[in-house]
């Protein structure tokens, strides 16, 4: 069975970090890019940042949304099948369901429709 378990989700005054986890299981982790979603109440879910599986050679592509580059990082731990978010620097707008997804393609991208597998989300709530 696959899936897709996000944690550390948390609340959080504004300028402060979290590190989100999403662990994986039930597929060949290592060769799906994982990607970090999230959606606020009141609007669409946006793709926040993404990392693609290796390239053979432990090398890594990673993209991330203009809102949040700089402040976020993405990472992944094949041994463990989990990939990291560390947010670092929220703010209020951060505030939303943060959801980890897993794609088959190669590369990474930030389009909801190339993820074949979601988990169920992680609430982050950043206060003024």
């Amino acid at each position: 069975e696959v899936q897709l378990v996000e944690s550390g989700g948390d609340l959080v005054q504004a300028g402060g970090s979290l590190r989100l986890s999403c662990a994986a299981s039930g597929f060949s982790f290592d060769d799906y890019a994982i990607g970090w979603f999230r959606q606020a109440p009141g609007k669409e879910r946006e793709g926040v940042s993404c990392i693609s599986s290796s390239d053979g050679m432990s090398h890594y592509a990673a993209s991330y949304v203009a809102s949040v580059k700089g402040r976020f990082t993405i990472s992944r731990d094949n041994a463990k099948n989990t990939v990291y978010l560390q947010m670092n620097s929220l703010k209020v707008e951060d505030t939303a369901v943060y959801y980890c997804a897993a794609d088959r393609g190669s590369g990474c991208g930030l389009g909801e429709w190339l993820y074949d597998y979601w988990g169920q989300g992680t609430q982050v709530i950043v206060s003024s």
